[in-house]
């Protein structure tokens, strides 16, 4: 018999409101739809962007 393993994770939800906001935001300060595509396309990737800043900011 195989035993069905369920996983729970709060990470989920909290990257889909963070998609949310950065998309609200990215979009809002766009002047134009291409540079709203763009701000669509980094709400994407909004988290790895931080990331790249934060380690970036302590010179690892």
């Amino acid at each position: 018999m195989k035993e069905k393993v369920q996983k729970h994770t709060t990470s989920n939800p909290i990257y889909g409101l963070g998609f949310i906001g950065a998309a609200i935001y990215f979009i809002s300060q766009a002047t134009g739809f291409w540079i709203g595509v763009l701000g669509f396309l980094k709400a994407i990737v909004w988290p790895a962007i931080l990331i790249y800043e934060v380690l970036k900011f302590m010179e690892v």
